[in-house]
């Protein structure tokens, strides 16, 4: 019977509390004649009606007290007093009325003696009800749980866990001192010292962030507290994302490595984003890819006159073309390498700007197959630029990467090679403006570690660690974007544009935050009871320990603090022109020696951190 009562909803709940209140209103006006006059008292005339109608007031006043919002099994003193008040201004109003009607038969005294049993009546179930109710186990499938929170995010919350029958909170964590011992809808606020002896009585298994304005840095030393602790951390999104003002149990969601990098989003110049794409044509090439993707959002939104989605893949152009679905959206297959293609494209639609992603970007993969990589990499970006300056482009932009920075890789290699064919194109003709942006890992990119990570803990491991030193810089895939198109609204032509990537992060180190964000431990020879192993599989084909940004020292800021501007060294368009037809006599050769040895001269930084592993060089 119990249980049935705690799995009933909120208002069927709030229901039956106002019926029984109802009844015991009026039983105690009875019983308070009764007591007054002596014997069993029954009204009759207008005196009945005023006894049988005594909720009408009572209830209104209840209601407007808050004496059906806190939930019963987690009262706290704040409630009864709140109990007393209400009674208290009912029987005052409900003495005044009788009075006032001049109805004969009422004792002035029977005012007080109601006020009394009512108090006692109406206070006195609530704690009876609290006490059966509390010693009750959670019903199949609920559980305990704590908010980190207490303001209005964790107030809305526990409101939304109260009716949920998942989750039942039992008690808030806030940092606020003058919160601290007080009842919230019946949960008592603690300081942050009493989480373990919480997560011990309480059988927790789960902790509730609910701290949406809170900054990333204050977010991230929490969460870094209660990675100690053997639960699963979730959160609440940001502000933004709460913008309706109501908070949802389906609002909560995993940790992710977004709230770990411990660094604030710097607010976009509007000018800078809109520069090169509001009212204008705009093609992406690898408009289907993690980085191409989020390009085509966010230029769509920008107000773009028109969005080009160039793309090899039938199923990522497919996929994007679905998301964005407008009359303004083009989706077009083709490679990069087909020139004429490209060149088409642009005539066709009055290209004005080009944001160039399309490239092959797995260290490994590109390693094992270093010909194509050179092909799409290096003669993709050739002759989408190409086709570019044919077509009037008026700007280009490159997506580069970290890894051209002094590369060990083939993948590096020919991205850093690229760079040098817009540098070198941007000082000989002054149609397009070659632009560079340059980056570190983005999060939950396809093939990333992040995606590898949680697919690896929840088939329950081992998580897989190429070297226990290594690190890498991260961004969000959105951020990324951002600053990727404001980068390209600062160039002047030939500029290599670098992003401030924020710390550097230890992937030894993810990987175990990753583990106990998801409430399991480490196993290893400290914990050999613990869930989820880790692995050091050994650094792959051409993968550095440690990512860099710059070649050189030669960096300026710009306008915005996130993006600075670097001049590195390059080859004029005639000296560059010339290696390039040998390496492309390589390339048609699959001459592995001659493409590796011409790429070192293209990039003086090459230094191949491992021999030929082209495939079908090596098989």
């Amino acid at each position: 019977m119990i249980n049935k009562i705690i799995a009933m909803s909120r208002v069927h709940k709030q229901l039956l509390m106002i019926i029984t209140d109802s009844i015991v209103i009026q039983a105690m006006l009875l019983l308070s004649f009764s007591v007054r006059l002596g014997y069993w008292f029954w009204p009759e005339g207008n005196l009945f009606w005023v006894i049988i109608g005594a909720p009408i007031l009572s209830i209104p006043i209840f209601v407007k007290f808050g004496l059906y919002k806190a939930i019963v099994r987690f009262l706290g003193l704040h409630a009864l007093w709140a109990v007393i008040k209400a009674v208290s201004l009912y029987a005052l109003l409900w003495g005044i009325i009788a009075f006032m009607s001049a109805i004969e038969g009422i004792p002035r005294s029977v005012i007080l003696i109601n006020w009394l049993l009512a108090i006692l009546s109406i206070g006195g179930i609530r704690m009876i009800a609290m006490w059966v109710l509390s010693d009750t186990n959670n019903l199949p499938g609920q559980r305990n749980v704590i908010i980190y929170g207490a303001g209005s995010a964790g107030r809305q919350l526990a409101n939304a866990l109260l009716q949920s029958i998942e989750y039942t909170p039992v008690a808030f964590i806030d940092d606020d001192k003058d919160l601290i011992h007080q009842y919230i809808n019946g949960v008592k606020v603690c300081s942050i010292d009493r989480v373990e002896s919480l997560i011990q009585k309480y059988n927790i298994s789960e902790i509730l962030l609910a701290l949406p304005s809170t900054s990333r840095r204050r977010r991230n030393e929490i969460i870094n507290f209660l990675e100690h602790y053997p639960v699963l951390v979730r959160i609440l999104p940001g502000v933004s994302e709460l913008v309706q003002g109501k908070v949802e149990v389906e609002d909560l969601r995993e940790v992710s490595i977004e709230d770990l990098l411990g660094r604030e989003s710097v607010k976009p110049e509007q000018s800078l984003l809109q520069e090169n794409v509001k009212g204008r044509v705009v093609m992406v090439t690898g408009a289907g890819g993690s980085i191409g993707s989020e390009l085509c959002r966010q230029i769509i939104k920008l107000g773009a006159s028109k969005l080009i989605m160039f793309e090899q893949s039938e199923l990522a152009l497919y996929k994007i073309d679905q998301e964005l679905s407008k009359d303004n959206v083009f989706p077009i297959l083709g490679s990069v390498v087909n020139q004429d293609r490209v060149e088409r494209v642009c005539k066709k639609f009055g290209v004005k700007t080009i944001y160039h992603a399309a490239a092959y970007k797995h260290v490994p993969m590109v390693e094992y197959n270093s010909t194509e990589g050179v092909v799409n990499n290096i003669f993709g970006t050739l002759k989408c630029a190409q086709a570019a300056i044919n077509s009037y482009v008026e700007t280009f932009v490159l997506i580069s990467t970290d890894k051209a920075v002094r590369p060990t890789n083939t993948m590096g290699a020919t991205k850093r090679s690229s760079e040098m064919v817009l540098q070198a194109l941007s000082d000989d003709q002054n149609t397009t403006k070659f632009i560079m942006v340059r980056f570190g890992n983005v999060l939950n990119s396809s093939g990333s570690v992040i995606p590898l990570f949680k697919d690896q803990i929840k088939a329950g491991g081992p998580v897989t660690v190429t070297d226990k030193e290594i690190v890498r810089y991260f961004m969000t895939i959105p951020e990324a974007v951002e600053l990727v198109i404001q980068a390209g609204a600062l160039g002047k032509g030939g500029e290599v544009f670098v992003l401030d990537m924020g710390k550097a992060v230890k992937i030894f180190d993810l990987a175990t935050k990753m583990i106990h964000l998801s409430g399991l431990e480490v196993k290893n020879e400290l914990n050999p009871d613990g869930d989820i192993e880790i692995n050091i599989t050994g650094l792959r084909p051409g993968e550095k320990l440690f990512e860099e940004l710059l070649i050189g020292e030669n960096v300026n800021k710009t306008k915005h603090p996130m993006i600075m501007r670097s001049k590195e060294e390059m080859l004029s368009w005639d000296e560059l022109s010339v290696i390039l037809r040998s390496l492309e006599g390589a390339v048609k050769d699959s001459n592995q020696e001659a493409l590796r040895s011409l790429l070192m001269q293209i990039v003086p930084g090459f230094k191949p951190q491992c021999g030929i592993e082209d495939i079908l060089y090596k098989n």
